[in-house]
């Protein structure tokens, strides 16, 4: 199994709550997360202006 990092993220109390109701349905936060950065993450380039259009590239160095 790879090294698992922690990190900590603010969400809106609504988006909390709909993570919670996953809850319900047997899923994890955490599972949750990890499966939806997966799938979007690898998606074609072609796909790429539509993935997490909110987000501002950051150069790494």
């Amino acid at each position: 199994m790879p090294k698992l990092v922690r990190i900590v993220i603010q969400l809106p109390v609504e988006l909390k709550a709909q993570l919670d109701a996953l809850k319900q349905q047997g899923y994890t936060t955490s599972g949750f997360i990890r499966a939806m950065l997966e799938r979007e993450l690898t998606k074609p380039e072609d796909d790429a202006s539509n993935v997490l259009p909110m987000v501002k590239k950051v150069n790494s160095r």
